[in-house]
């Protein structure tokens, strides 16, 4: 099964920055990662007019977008679909997922904490937070307490953590 991590924290602490610098370790590593991003609300990828759009807007359920390079699923639904349920549908061939958000899900968590967010960790007493990456480290949670600035170590720590190197062998 491919293991799922959740990058987590406030708004603003600087999840999207941390798991960009994440992803772009981990692939110069040689590892293939997913990523998956939370959004509360509705998106919309398709854009008003294009042929894509316009078959979601006939009536079709489900629409697939698909070149040579890269393919797209745009698929109505009426819930919010879990970490897992999206793994088992959609994502083959990876050694990795890493998630932005889902701070509720039940999967291994690093939440991005900033001092100067003047607010408390969310996850400290969550059990699948396996690291705290920030710029002050009262860490009360007994997780790791890792920088924000240094990638190569953050990635260090989720090749042990999750065995990669193992895996991918």
């Amino acid at each position: 099964m491919i293991p799922i991590l959740s990058i987590v924290g406030l708004s603003n602490s600087g999840k999207t920055t941390l798991l960009v610098e994440i992803v772009k370790e981990l692939t110069a590593r040689g590892f293939r990662v997913a990523t998956i991003k939370h959004d509360a609300h509705s998106f919309d990828i398709d854009h008003k007019g294009k042929d894509s759009w316009r078959h979601k807007q006939s009536g079709a359920v489900v629409s697939v977008i698909s070149s040579p390079a890269k393919i797209a699923v745009v698929q109505d639904t009426n819930r919010d679909h879990s970490l897992a349920d999206i793994r088992e549908t959609y994502i083959r061939y990876v050694d990795i997922i890493v998630s932005e958000g889902y701070k509720r899900e039940d999967h291994p968590k690093i939440e991005v904490y900033r001092k100067e967010l003047g607010r408390d960790p969310l996850c400290s007493d969550d059990a699948q937070l396996v690291a705290i990456a920030g710029d002050f480290f009262a860490n009360s949670a007994g997780a790791p307490a890792l920088s924000l600035n240094n990638p190569a170590a953050l990635c260090d720590f989720i090749e042990e953590r999750f065995a990669l190197r193992e895996k991918s062998l």
